[in-house]
């Protein structure tokens, strides 16, 4: 069986900073963040003073599908955390509540291990989608 995580409210997928520094100490990952809006808080893999310094560097480049390269690489996001990640799983199944946000209620889903799967989303919240799930019709 492989366990997939998603979003089972309207909110959207997001994770609590206990649980994305417990998933970046899972997976051995050094994360340093700031939170000066006092609602995101942002995550890096090196200080924000070095992220800050690249990012600067990063604008003075002329405009082309590498201008923020480096910086993108240094800029850690919970979202592209893939949903099947055992690591993400662990956290889940350890933080139980205490792994959402504000906007989420995580949940995990087990399907056969080679399904076909995609995660639907309305306003945030997430169904976990098979092929059985649809009904298929013939051309």
């Amino acid at each position: 069986m492989t366990k997939i995580v998603y979003n089972a409210c309207f909110g959207g997928f997001g994770l609590s900073h206990e649980a994305v520094m417990r998933y970046a100490d899972i997976q051995g990952i050094t994360l340093y963040h700031t939170n000066e809006s006092g609602l995101f808080t942002h995550y890096y893999l090196c200080p924000p003073e070095e992220y800050e310094r690249l990012r600067a560097d990063d604008e003075t480049k002329s405009i082309g599908q590498y201008r923020f390269a480096r910086s993108n690489a240094m800029y850690f996001s919970p979202n592209n955390i893939e949903r099947t990640d055992p690591a993400l799983v662990q956290v889940v199944e350890e933080l139980g509540d205490k792994v959402n946000d504000l906007y989420s209620k995580l949940c995990i889903e087990e399907v056969p291990a080679g399904t076909l799967y995609r995660i639907d989303e309305y306003d945030g919240s997430e169904s976990v989608m098979t092929q059985d799930n649809y009904e298929w019709k013939m051309a």
